[in-house]
């Protein structure tokens, strides 16, 4: 009955959160790039194309912004699991990592990084252009020096900084499409950063005691699960209320996003509100979590639909109907 009520009682990892990382074992050299969190961020990246005058983008530039992002954002996660390698061996959850389980060498590792970077980078100049091919190698930086080595060490709002890093590829995605990044890249380089914080400290508080067991000092570690669920919350809220701009920020399509965005906001509230009601539910946490990626994956999908020619004529259709003909 003892160990029963153990079980019952610890914390979930992050396989548990993640379910595919019980599923799936991927080869030392690929597991260092982070392939995992790579679609999300192509996600946002052609969100931010879609935001522009210049969607859609021919079909080789096209591939080689979304291929020379997949490069770069697999650099930085080289990078990162480098520079971490040392306290991944510390904590139980991530000790069976590439690196630090010795599967892979750091000296292998940092040459692949710098292989995929020249590779991005020659993608991006050759196929797009040297806006995108600079804003794509700031997030690797600002992902690797910014957020890793500076901030997740020293204070709790890491990833509100620190995010970003993740908040770039919708303006890659812009300068890909028209060659400068206009208010639409801008708005949407706004949303991911106020969704990033919710997201990640709906995972940090699942994960809490692995962060305090190597005094990492994430949010929920230095001020508990009330103050963390309250500042999911606030971030929660300020996405619904920044998602909703999109409906100006698209060049058309705008009423097709705002009435297919309602559903996805009404459940994101729902779910922080929950977890501010109870900010002890592992249950609230891991949900949020869940549903904070399918959130930013939707509203990318929608900001791309809405880019359609049935999108065009739905609009027409309601600013017929307000303008009373």
């Amino acid at each position: 009955m003892v160990d029963s009520t153990l079980a019952i009682a610890a914390p979930p990892t992050r396989e548990d959160v993640v379910p595919s990382r019980k599923r799936i074992k991927l080869p030392a050299w690929l597991e260092v790039a982070k392939p995992r969190l790579i679609p999300l961020l192509l996600a946002t990246t052609l969100g931010g194309m879609a935001l522009s005058e210049g969607w859609p983008l021919s079909s080789p530039r096209l591939v080689c912004t979304l291929g020379g992002g997949a490069l770069a954002s697999a650099a930085a996660g080289v990078l990162n699991c480098l520079w971490e390698q040392d306290l991944d061996a510390r904590m139980k959850r991530t000790s069976g990592r590439a690196l630090p389980s010795g599967r892979l060498s750091a000296r292998g590792a940092f040459f692949g990084a710098v292989a995929c970077t020249l590779a991005a980078a020659m993608l991006l100049i050759s196929g797009v252009n040297c806006l995108a091919a600079g804003l794509s190698l700031l997030g690797l930086c600002s992902y690797v020096l910014l957020y890793t080595a500076l901030l997740k060490p020293r204070t709790s709002q890491n990833i509100v900084i620190g995010g970003v890093a993740g908040a770039i590829p919708p303006l890659v995605g812009a300068a890909a499409a028209t060659g400068h990044v206009g208010l639409g890249g801008w708005w949407l380089f706004g949303l991911v950063m106020v969704w990033t914080p919710a997201h990640f400290w709906a995972l940090a508080l699942l994960l809490r005691e692995d962060y305090r067991s190597v005094g990492i000092p994430m949010l929920p570690v230095v001020k508990g699960p009330v103050v963390t669920a309250r500042a999911i919350h606030r971030y929660g809220w300020a996405t619904v209320l920044l998602s909703s701009l999109g409906l100006f920020a698209l060049p058309s399509g705008g009423w097709f996003y705002g009435l297919l965005l309602i559903p996805f906001n009404a459940r994101l509230v729902q779910m922080v509100n929950g977890l501010a009601a109870d900010p002890e539910s592992l249950t609230g946490a891991k949900g949020l979590f869940r549903w904070s990626i399918l959130y930013l994956f939707g509203i990318c999908l929608l900001l791309v639909l809405s880019r359609t020619a049935m999108a065009s004529t739905l609009d027409q259709q309601i600013w017929m109907v307000l303008q009373g003909h």
